[in-house]
């Protein structure tokens, strides 16, 4: 189910925001849902900072992608895995792992749902046409055009 209607221009001007937000020092105040991931370009070896959402399940951090497995920094990991992440004032390395199996996406956005039912469920209404409690199967199903991310921690720094 593609995304219905979503404007990606009001998309790319909110994270120019949450870049300069965390450059301005308010990282500690819009890490709590907001953290800034830096992949290597696949073709240009490019540093690439892109704004997103996140969870914290165990000791990873999960990113869900809109656009799925044709976001430039899902594409990005496939070439290489080795990442940055800046979450707060926190700066650490990791791996990142892409997932498309639609049983583990469900998986993940039935946390996020129960974590955030305003924010998801509303997501879910208005970006996919799907009711703000979506039921198992439809989550399985938005997946087949949908991928999220699993970053696992290496090395902690300061910044």
């Amino acid at each position: 189910m593609a995304l219905m209607n979503f404007d990606w221009v009001k998309m790319k001007n909110v994270q120019k925001i949450h870049r300069v937000l965390y450059a301005i020092g308010f990282g500690p105040l819009i890490g709590r849902i907001i953290l800034l991931l830096t992949t290597t370009g696949r073709s240009s070896g490019i540093k690439r900072v892109t704004p997103l959402q996140y969870e914290i399940i165990g000791a990873d951090y999960y990113l869900g992608s809109a656009r799925g497995m044709s976001s430039d920094w899902v594409r990005n990991i496939q070439v290489n895995p080795q990442v940055e992440l800046r979450v707060g004032a926190k700066h650490f390395y990791g791996i990142a792992e892409v997932i498309s199996d639609p049983s583990r996406f469900a998986d993940f956005m039935e946390v996020r749902l129960q974590r955030h039912p305003r924010m998801i469920g509303f997501i879910m209404q208005k970006a996919h046409g799907l009711p703000r409690r979506p039921s198992r199967e439809q989550l399985e199903d938005l997946a087949k055009n949908e991928a999220f991310v699993i970053v696992h921690p290496t090395t902690f720094s300061e910044n």
